[in-house]
Parts: C-alpha cells; structure tokens; sequence
C-alpha cells in the first residue's frame, strides 16, 4: 500500500513539472553586420555620395554629353554594362558580347570603338565602378594641389579583369567630407603595359540624381610627373536619368547595315 501511495505522489509531481510553463531563455547575440570587402575610407567616400547600395539597386543610366550641334547620348544597363551611344554621326552599342558601330551618314568614326563605348560612362560613374569585383585597394600619398591636401586610394584590378586590366586609378578625395575631388587614370588599352602617366579629372561639381550624387561637369587637367597642373577643358552632362527600371534589351541588340568590332 506504501508503495503505491509513493507510485502516485510521484506521479502528481512528475505531471505537474511537465505542465509547468518553460522559461524563455534569452541568449544576447552580436548584430549582424553586412561586411564589404571595401576598405573603411572608400565605403564613407561611397556614403557620401549616396551609398554604394543606394547604387546597386538601380538597373538603368541615361545621360547626354554636351556637344556643339547634337548631344552625344549614353544608354547602360548596370548590371550587364551593355550600352548604346547615340552621336550626330554614328551608333556605338555593346549587345553583352559585341562591340558594335553603325554609321549615320559618311563621317567616318575617329576613336577606337573597344575603346570608347564605355570610357565615358566609367568617369562618370564614379566613383560606384569601383566598387566592381576584381579590384584591389592600396592607399597611397596624398595629393597636394593649390594649398590644399586629397588623400588618395590606388586602383589596381586582377589579371583578366575587362578590356585594360592594367588600368590604374587614383581616387582622391578629401579628407573631412570624404568626397570625391580627383581621379587620375593610365591608358594602358592600345600598348597592353602598365602606364607610367597619370591623366587627371576634376570632379567638383556634383548634382543629386535618385539618392545618388553625379556630376554635372568633369574637368580634364594638363599633367607633369604624375600631379595635374593646368586646366583644360570641361565636359558637362545633361538630362540624367538613374532609375531602378531596366532598360528595354532591344535597345542594345546589333541594328542591321552594322559591322562588329573584332
């Protein structure tokens, strides 16, 4: 008899813990932090203008270069860089394969076509193209020009990355507001080696388009021993466009009576 009235009080004790209400234990865990492989520097020089994923979410950039009778006008998706360039003269597009170049009239085309079609959408998104896959950051001496000081991040890119990958950057920005003020540049496309020469930009004047800041004019600088020296011409754009929609592709496929660049 003992021993059943223990069977059941053990019973009621058994029941009553498994009917007791579980404690919520709380374990505090670190928040989570979406790291960029950017250095510190170049991501507040992205947040200053707008945010590297500001950028990232848009799909399409249109804008027009301003040009004595007809504006040169650009067309890129971001995300596949494929590209249409509409001149006075000539059409110059990028299909996601092809370079490709159809004449308006009988004015032949002067540049290098693999060359052109997207140098001027690359000065004019920056400083965002920076932040491509494949590109190595190392900070270098500042620039010193006109009593004032830039401090200066070099670009460098791995073997096989785009056209030039011997390209080399120099963003300078400054150092309290962390925009952007320069770029010097290489050309390395037509001799296939390192350039030894920096070109110079200046990039001052900026204008707000869809959360991102662009510029509206892009002055080129004569240079001596790798430092910009004199002014010397302006390139203003126009009619901007950023926009999250994507652009229609038929705008880039090869229009007929077109050659392909090889």
């Amino acid at each position: 008899m003992k021993n059943i009235i223990y069977l059941f009080v053990f019973i009621l004790i058994f029941s009553a813990c498994k009917n007791e209400p579980k404690t919520e234990v709380s374990i505090e865990t670190p928040d989570i932090v979406n790291a960029t492989a950017y250095p510190d520097n170049l991501d507040k020089i992205f947040k200053a203008h707008g945010g590297i994923d500001t950028w990232n979410e848009m799909e399409s950039l249109a804008f027009e270069i301003e040009k004595p009778n007809v504006n040169d006008k650009y067309n890129v998706a971001l995300k596949s860089r494929k590209s249409l360039i509409i001149t006075e003269h000539h059409l110059l597009g990028f299909d996601g394969d092809n370079v490709w170049l159809k004449h308006l009239d009988t004015v032949q085309y002067k540049s290098n076509p693999k060359f052109y079609y997207n140098l001027m959408f690359y000065f004019y998104a920056m400083p965002f193209v920076l932040g491509d896959d494949g590109i190595n950051y190392t900070d270098i001496e500042p620039l010193e020009f006109e009593g004032k000081t830039y401090n200066g991040i070099l670009i460098s890119y791995d073997h096989g990355v785009g056209e030039s990958p011997e390209d080399e950057y120099i963003l300078y920005y400054n150092p309290e507001t962390f925009q952007m003020e320069w770029l010097g540049y290489t050309v390395t496309y037509f001799s296939k080696e390192k350039g030894k020469e920096f070109h110079f930009i200046k990039y001052s004047d900026w204008q707000d388009v869809n959360g991102v800041k662009l510029p509206k004019t892009l002055s080129w600088y004569k240079y001596e021993n790798n430092k910009p020296t004199t002014f010397r011409n302006d390139v203003n754009f126009m009619n901007v466009d950023l926009s999250k929609n994507s652009p229609n592709n038929d705008l880039f496929k090869v229009v007929d009576s077109t050659y392909i660049v090889q």
